[in-house]
């Protein structure tokens, strides 16, 4: 290693800062733990620079749902938009990690889409909260402000999950031309996945200050352009588009189900509102029900997937469902439809529903008294 930078004190004294190999792997490791904009959220986007929430410090990757864990993440983040940042830490680069990049971002890629379910994600998020003696509802308000919600942001990380959105980022003291010509390729070729080498060097002086330089590698023109196109290009949903797509990908009998939800919804009016989402993969409507705190209470959505899906966590931790009787009652009522909520309120689990399995009328029938009867239990509480 060679070269150093310059700090100018207040005294007009110039300290001259030499480059420094870290003490060992674990040191960058732990860097990245306690100083997470290292991982320069500036130059990856720098349009809306990233912010990153830690979910562990060690992560597994299953390869499937039924055998033991392979692959193991040195660190796994967040981003504000929920798409997950798989970050592995090298302290040099070497002939090995070169040879090994291709084949473990495309085994870290294909696995983490398939076999890695939110809930585990959310899981691992808790028990590093516990670790470190913190309260998560605390650490999210941090992350997203005190209005964010958590339970949509979970399901936008499931959304990203399952749409393959995710983020590779390789971590070393130093990126050789070699690996910087990979990573490029790679950043080019995998889309929707991002791909990058972060280089983090480490300047000190004989005085013992220190400083940390991180520089990101991989965002090439042709990169760049490529994926912002395909952020801009995200669909916003509204009546039109929604139903042809779910007519196209279930039929005309799916359609005309979300048809007779959509226009109970609307009947609903003005307690009840339709909201539209985005994305490609899961995107489509919420039911939302206005209380007389200003607050929404989500009933439920019905994606262009052919599903109507509930938030557990948003029923279990609001009244009147938050407590253990109403909980039960609710947990009947919505079993007896197809929606299987977990014993405990709270647990932040997406139960869903296929809408082909309502194409019998007194089938849907039912759920819609369900959902009557769910406004009628809030507006009491």
């Amino acid at each position: 290693m060679a070269g150093g930078i310059y700090l100018i004190q207040d005294d007009d004294r110039l300290v001259e800062m030499m480059e420094q190999p870290y003490d060992s792997e674990d040191q960058l490791q732990d860097l990245l733990v306690t100083y997470p904009n290292l991982i320069a959220g500036d130059q990856i986007d720098r349009a809306t620079a990233r912010k990153w929430l830690l979910i562990s410090r060690e992560a597994a990757v299953p390869t499937d749902e039924e055998t033991a864990v392979q692959w193991s993440l040195d660190r796994l983040f967040l981003d504000q938009n929920a798409v997950p940042t798989l970050v592995d830490v090298r302290r040099t680069p070497n002939a090995e990690l070169r040879q090994k990049v291709l084949g473990q971002s495309i085994d870290y890629a294909a696995n983490a889409v398939v076999h890695w379910p939110v809930d585990s994600i959310i899981a691992l998020f808790e028990a590093n909260c516990r670790d470190r003696g913190r309260d998560p509802e605390q650490i999210f308000e941090e992350f997203l402000g005190a209005d964010a919600n958590e339970d949509l942001f979970w399901q936008k990380v499931k959304t990203n999950l399952q749409a393959g959105k995710i983020r590779l980022v390789f971590v070393a003291d130093e990126i050789s031309a070699e690996m910087r010509r990979v990573v490029e390729f790679l950043n080019e070729q995998m889309d929707p996945v991002e791909v990058f080498a972060l280089e983090i060097k480490q300047y000190v002086s004989e005085d013992g200050l220190k400083t940390l330089v991180p520089r990101v590698i991989g965002q090439t023109a042709e990169a760049q352009q490529k994926k912002s196109s395909a952020t801009r290009e995200r669909r916003r949903w509204d009546e039109p588009s929604f139903f042809a797509e779910i007519k196209a990908r279930g039929g005309a009998e799916e359609s005309q189900i979300a048809k007779a939800i959509y226009a109970w919804v609307k009947s609903q009016a003005p307690f009840v509102e339709i909201q539209w989402g985005t994305g490609d993969t899961y995107g489509g409507f919420a039911a939302n029900l206005h209380q007389k705190s200003n607050k929404t209470y989500q009933l439920f959505t019905v994606n262009i997937a052919g599903k109507m899906e509930i938030s557990a966590h948003n029923y279990g931790s609001q009244p009147p469902f938050n407590e253990e009787k109403k909980w039960l009652e609710l947990r009947n009522k919505l079993s007896s439809i197809g929606l299987s909520l977990p014993t405990e309120p709270g647990e932040r689990r997406s139960p869903s529903l296929a809408l082909f399995t309502l194409q019998d009328e007194a089938a849907l029938k039912q759920v819609i008294e369900t959902f009557e009867w769910v406004i009628q239990e809030i507006k009491k509480a």
